[in-house]
């Protein structure tokens, strides 16, 4: 075991990250304590990290947990991408102090960017997603990961490709994934287990490559791109407009008679570039339910 403290530059609030986290089942959180506990993957073998907050959302600091001195180097420098503890918010909310997403900046103050534990997972929950209202997309994500996963430490694994892709249509059917959907997962997990795509290698590569290697497999579009380099990767400047989340984000925020068209997007956002994820992510916030005040 080995335990790591980290101090990061504020604003950070812990408890909103954590908040936003809990709207996923899947994930292994405990409020009071200020915890979550985090399924990775480390050269093969599943190891839990504990994150515990033990500072304010003006002076963030952290307790980091792990299981393996060996690869405490490669989970550490993992964690501090997943949180987006390299990123000082700061220098984002004076970004957006005088646009008009001012006003969600500010009641959602210290909201970062968290990314999905792995890439894999993160592209099969963009893809059960797809088309669903959020209440089944996490239950059916809850089934597919219980029956095919695995649980360590309280914490629930994604399978691994191999395991998705000798999994029968059938099967996934018998969970309520209709036949394209479980296709898809299936055809993604091939194209992993195959080796015909490396994950790993899209960190390299630029959005637009990233996304035209994407939408060559069958069920991802430009929507699951986009979400799969704003959550799996962190990429900075990701608005996906077609959004329909966003969309009414910015129609309550703007109190607009409808939602704005892709081309009224395309114009407001055009002050809040290089942080477009971050508008994505507080305009995403100002609609969530929420109960932790801060």
């Amino acid at each position: 075991m080995w335990n790591e403290t980290i101090s990061i530059q504020g604003p950070y609030n812990f408890e909103l990250v954590l908040e936003r986290l809990s709207l996923d089942p899947l994930q292994c959180i405990e409020i009071e304590n200020r915890l979550v506990k985090v399924p990775l993957n480390v050269k093969g073998n599943p190891e839990v990290i504990s994150i515990q907050a033990i500072g304010t959302t003006d002076t963030p600091k952290f307790i980091v947990l792990g299981e393996n001195v060996s690869t405490k180097g490669e989970v550490f420098s993992r964690i501090k991408e997943i949180f987006h503890w390299h990123i000082p918010l700061e220098n984002i909310h004076q970004h957006f102090s005088g646009t008009k997403l001012n006003t969600i900046f500010e009641e959602h103050k210290g909201t970062a960017l968290i990314l999905d534990f792995d890439y894999f997972s993160c592209l099969v929950k963009c893809i059960i997603h797809q088309q669903l209202n959020l209440s089944f997309a996490h239950t059916l994500t809850e089934r597919f990961v219980h029956t095919y996963g695995f649980e360590k430490d309280g914490t629930w694994f994604y399978p691994s490709p191999d395991r998705v892709a000798a999994i029968p249509v059938e099967e996934l059917r018998d969970l309520q994934f209709s036949t394209r959907k479980a296709e898809y997962v299936i055809g993604l997990a091939t194209e992993i287990s195959e080796g015909r795509l490396d994950l790993d290698s899209l960190k390299e590569k630029s959005d637009n490559e990233v996304t035209q290697t994407l939408i060559k497999l069958r069920g991802i579009g430009n929507w699951t791109a986009e979400n799969f380099l704003l959550f799996g990767l962190g990429r900075p400047n990701l608005f996906p407009k077609a959004d329909i989340g966003i969309q009414n984000a910015l129609k309550k925020l703007l109190q607009l008679p409808e939602k704005p068209t892709i081309e009224e997007m395309e114009v407001l956002s055009t002050e809040w570039a290089p942080y477009l994820s971050y508008a994505s992510l507080y305009l995403w916030r100002s609609i969530e339910k929420r109960s932790v005040k801060s």
